[in-house]
């Protein structure tokens, strides 16, 4: 999908009449491809989807990404509540979105002021990384399973930060199988690797670890899916997808000084 420099150019003034409430300006953030309202930016705080709801109305517009470019303009429909088994979650069609599309968002910004690299996921210093934390989280020998590796410059200081995510739940169907019970020394994580003042360190966004076999435990796999500036500050927020056999969450993280923080998350399952 080619978006046109006319569409663009018509989109800040479109979203400053379709996302105005709560006493600002509010800029929601959708899942495109499950249609969840994640929340929205607004204000200086991040507002859960309940509150965002406010701001999408059908017919505004909403700008979709994928991991590493921007895909086009669509419209959305009006929102309406998810209904059981998710009675605070809210969806919002997305008409005409493209497969590729991961995240939806009202922004008169750039979301993409600096490109997501992708990188050779086996790379024996990341595969090491990733081997030393699982081992601190009691995995004695993992079996290293990295999945993404994402160079990105997270705060705009010129550097890159590493995301990287990995998981490994040894199931035959391939990667994309989530069993319902998770095997001893099984794992799925994302971390992120940066450089701190107290030097380089890898910290954890979401994961799963399981030193020991566990049954009817719903374990989850956890994926890096974008990262974008979704508050006009230039600086870039993580969004991940995690899943279980019955259900899955888009949630969005903070990465600023130096910390980690989950700010918002919609989803769900039986």
């Amino acid at each position: 999908m080619k978006t046109s420099l006319l569409s663009l150019c018509a989109l800040a003034g479109m979203q400053l009449l379709s996302a105005i409430s709560l006493g600002g300006e509010l800029h929601p953030i959708v899942d495109a491809g499950e249609g969840f309202l994640v929340g929205a930016s607004g204000d200086g705080k991040w507002w859960e989807g309940a509150r965002a709801v406010k701001a999408v109305r059908e017919g505004t517009s909403v700008r979709l990404f994928s991991l590493t470019r921007e895909l086009g303009v669509v419209k959305a429909g009006a929102p309406k509540p998810a209904g059981e088994p998710l009675p605070d979650v809210w969806t919002v069609p997305l008409t005409d979105a493209p497969h590729e599309a991961v995240i939806g968002v009202v922004a008169s910004w750039d979301p993409l002021p600096r490109k997501p690299k992708l990188a050779d996921p086996t790379q024996p210093a990341y595969v090491e990384v990733v081997r030393k934390y699982l081992q601190s989280r009691g995995i004695a020998k993992p079996d290293v399973k990295i999945t993404k590796i994402v160079r990105i410059d997270l705060d705009g200081d010129g550097t890159d930060e590493v995301l990287i995510s990995a998981t490994n739940y040894f199931e035959k169907g391939g990667d994309s199988d989530i069993p319902n019970g998770a095997p001893a020394g099984s794992y799925s994580c994302v971390l992120l690797r940066r450089e701190t003042k107290g030097g380089v360190e890898t910290q954890l966004l979401a994961g799963d670890f399981y030193p020991k076999k566990q049954t009817f435990n719903a374990p989850q796999r956890h994926e890096i899916v974008a990262v974008l500036d979704l508050t006009g500050d230039h600086k870039m927020e993580v969004i991940l997808h995690s899943s279980y056999y019955e259900g899955g969450w888009t949630a969005v993280y903070e990465c600023a000084r130096g910390k980690v923080k989950k700010v918002l998350e919609a989803g769900g399952g039986a």
